[in-house]
């Protein structure tokens, strides 16, 4: 019905209008885009039937984002690093090579926090990514620029990753959809920096959309033969789900209370899905989820079974150059001539304290098991837990770093490998967007997608920044 020319015109000039506020988008390929668009628009006027083309390019046309950090040829691939900002990519990432072959056009590359570690977008390469509901709040990190372009309406679809909440703290925060995958199914290859060790078991690559429909396809795309370990295929029925409801972590120290909007938005479902489904909601208290930080940070830093260490961020933020050194960096942050942000150097001063207290290290990892057990135990073949996304709505810039550990929402099911869709729940009294969490258990996505798409209908999904 439109000329993909037309489509995508349309995406680069919303891109133009908004992106100077949000500073989303960091390197675009409008030329590109729009040759690659004229190619479509050539195929679908002398092309076969359109069933044939859409059993081969899914997303022929389709105008997607990608978080910087992943490998767009031709695109900048820093992840935010100041001694990285002359690496363009040469290639494209395993997950990237897919959405285009299936005929995805990719409008460029999007602000992540620095090195992918921290829940705010910004960074000394590209600065600050902003949230459309509210430029002065936060995006979220890591694909923070992700959610930011998707809620301005600036993309279709976001590839994403995410090894604490990096793909569902955006999405929540910019009232999106977002899902994290069953670990080891979407390939991984193709990002800075990529997992080694026991993290290779914890980052995860998925979707992003304003859409709940839109994810399944993408996710199919994402995956490739890999999808055969999900059951997307499978009908769901949702009055056969047995639905568990968690409002809380159990009261963790280190991590702030659930927002009472959050708290009411999450009873406004468990009431639907009650009175609608005519289902059971089951409230559970799981206690070990209280150590959720402890728990990810411990298992983060554990050896694999093959002893090898897990990789040092202080390494990483040297990046193949000399090593850092984070309280030299603090000092000459603090007279403005680091080239590195504090969350940055923060991370890199916490990650010796994680390792001084070896046995105390060991039994969270233990405890992580064995809440990996439970947590599967419960859930089951047909079981989806409700659970917040973050403690708080989007907080303001800054803020943050005065409340680091309130990622373990979102974390903790990392280092569980379970899969967990982001789902928005309209807007709160301040005019940013509200949201839910929906786990199974592993393998199980197709579940928490097709109540991801229930929730929609119910409650509206993605809304239009301004439009409120």
């Amino acid at each position: 019905q439109v000329a993909c020319v037309e489509v995508v015109e349309a995406y680069v000039e919303r891109i133009k209008e908004v992106n100077p506020l949000i500073n989303a988008l960091v390197k675009d390929r409008f030329e590109e885009a729009l040759q690659e668009a004229r190619q479509v628009d050539k195929l679908l006027s002398e092309g076969p039937g359109d069933d044939c083309l859409e059993e081969k390019f899914p997303l022929l046309g389709v105008p997607i984002t990608v978080k910087e950090a992943f490998s767009l040829y031709g695109m900048p691939n820093t992840s935010g690093l100041v001694n990285r900002r002359n690496v363009i990519a040469t290639s494209d990432a395993t997950v990237v090579s897919r959405l285009k072959q299936a005929g995805a056009i990719p409008l460029g590359v999007t602000n992540c926090s620095e090195l992918c570690m921290w829940y705010e977008s910004s960074n000394r390469v590209y600065g600050r990514t902003n949230n459309p509901y509210d430029l002065q709040r936060i995006v979220g990190g890591s694909s923070g620029g992700e959610g930011s372009v998707l809620a301005a309406a600036c993309s279709v679809v976001g590839v994403g990753s995410d090894i604490g909440g990096s793909i569902r703290m955006p999405a929540f925060f910019n009232g999106v959809f977002g899902h994290k995958p069953t670990t080891g199914v979407v390939p991984n290859d193709g990002q800075f920096p990529n997992a080694h060790g026991v993290r290779t078991s914890y980052l995860c690559t998925g979707p992003m959309c304003r859409y709940a429909e839109d994810l399944e396809p993408v996710l199919r795309v994402m995956a490739g033969p890999g999808v055969s370990k999900l059951k997307l295929n499978e009908k769901v029925s949702l009055e056969k789900i047995k639905f568990h409801c968690m409002d809380h972590d159990g009261g963790s120290i280190f991590v702030s209370p659930v927002d009472k909007e959050i708290l009411q938005a999450q009873k406004k479902v468990v009431e639907h899905l009650e009175s609608d489904l005519g289902v059971r909601v089951q409230h559970v208290a799981i206690h070990k989820m209280k150590y959720s930080f402890q728990i990810w940070s411990a298992m983060m830093s554990s050896k694999d079974s093959e002893g090898q260490e897990a990789q040092r961020f202080t390494d990483l933020l040297g990046d193949h150059g000399k090593p850092v050194w984070p309280l030299w960096e603090l000092m000459k942050w603090l007279m403005g001539m680091s080239s590195h942000t504090l969350p940055a150097i923060a991370l890199g001063l916490t990650e010796k304290l994680v390792n001084l207290n070896l046995s105390g290290k060991a039994k969270l990892v233990s405890m992580g098991k064995s809440l990996q057990e439970e947590m599967e135990a419960l859930l089951g073949p047909d079981g989806v837990l409700l659970y917040p996304s973050h403690p708080t709505i989007a907080p303001r810039h800054h803020s943050p770093i005065c409340t680091p550990f309130n990622f373990a929402y979102t974390a903790i099911f990392n280092v569980l490998g379970l899969p967990v869709t982001q789902c928005p729940l309209g807007l709160g009294s301040e005019g940013l967007p509200l949201g839910i969490q929906l786990v199974a258990a592993s393998y199980n996505d197709h579940l928490t997608l097709a109540v991801a798409r229930y929730l929609e209908k119910a409650f509206g999904g993605w809304v239009l920044p301004g439009e409120v």
